[in-house]
């Protein structure tokens, strides 16, 4: 016997992105619906303000480390950290409530495109050194009123380093580094 099923044509599409996803960058997270057709308001942190041109898919976390694929139907830029997104299948405010105030994700080539080059959330993935010695990779960007926090892992511990014009080195792009000079006995806490 044979079996045929049609599918649609999103399937192909949710299960070539899901193969192809490596990193994970998380921007922002939608904060409210907007209208009645379904769309969001995302605030992000890519430092500029733009629209998520050419970006075929977010995915957004609707469980801890589950990121589900949605296909960008529109969007168009709202504020400097605001853009209004309208998600293909999601077409009324009450289907748009089952995943507001969520997290939301980008591949990482849609980030690099997307992401002013000065913002924080640019440095992910760069190298951090602290007066010569290298103490790991910026896993994550915390944002706050007056500082930037640079989370690594250093001896097996979560590690949050303060980034400001006392601590900031340089950053050097091309290698992909932000040098820092670091209060002492501050990583002596995570050893």
């Amino acid at each position: 016997m044979l079996l045929i099923l049609r599918l649609p044509t999103n399937v192909f599409r949710i299960f070539a992105l899901c193969n192809i996803m490596n990193d994970y960058i998380n921007i922002g997270r939608f904060v409210a619906t907007f209208g009645v057709k379904g769309e969001f308001i995302l605030k992000h942190a890519l430092g500029k303000r733009t629209a998520l041109k050419d970006v075929e898919a977010i995915f957004v976390e609707e469980q801890k480390g589950s990121y589900l694929p949605y296909f960008v139907q529109a969007s168009k830029a709202k504020e400097a950290d605001e853009i209004v997104v309208k998600l293909e299948g999601i077409d009324t405010k009450e289907s748009a409530h089952r995943i507001a105030n969520r997290p939301v994700w980008l591949q990482n080539a849609d980030f690099i495109k997307l992401a002013d080059k000065a913002s924080p959330i640019s440095l992910l993935g760069f190298t951090l050194i602290n007066e010569g010695e290298v103490l790991g990779p910026v896993e994550e960007v915390i944002e706050q009123p007056h500082q930037v926090l640079l989370r690594t892992t250093l001896n097996g511990k979560e590690a949050l380093l303060p980034l400001h014009a006392e601590t900031l080195d340089k950053v050097d792009r091309k290698k992909k580094e932000v040098h820092l000079i670091l209060p002492d006995g501050l990583l002596e806490i995570y050893e």
